[in-house]
């Protein structure tokens, strides 16, 4: 896994960290009510995390751990996504691809993170 591949998940994360506290609005829309505690704790806690993670990708000394548990991360928000395409089934053809596009798009992501993980523990990488 290139440098450039790692600052590309660093951008990502932290992007999207950044976007939880700019534009909450749609975040807070996919939370899924079974949650217990408010959609904008989660929309809060989640970009944290994101900034977190970026930050943990970012360093040398913590990207391994850091992108592992980014790929947990991933995998752990799925539950949004699901219910995102559910209540955009209704919606004009265009915002409802979209929606359905973003459940399989999780599964590159976990495999980026992991490949980044891997690419971190390797010596080469």
């Amino acid at each position: 896994m290139s440098a450039r591949s790692t600052r590309l998940l660093v951008g990502l994360l932290a992007g999207a960290g950044a976007t939880h506290f700019l534009a909450p609005g749609p975040y807070e829309a996919i939370v899924p009510e079974s949650l217990p505690g408010s959609p904008r704790a989660w929309t809060r806690a989640s970009g944290v995390a994101e900034l977190a993670l970026a930050a943990a990708v970012a360093l040398p000394a913590t990207r391994r751990t850091g992108a592992l548990v980014t790929a947990g991360f991933f995998a752990a928000v799925f539950p949004a996504n699901v219910k995102m395409a559910y209540d955009w089934r209704h919606r004009p053809a265009p915002l409802k691809a979209a929606a359905y596009a973003r459940l399989p798009v999780q599964i590159p992501l976990v495999v980026w993170a992991l490949k980044v993980s891997r690419s971190a523990a390797d010596p080469r990488g």
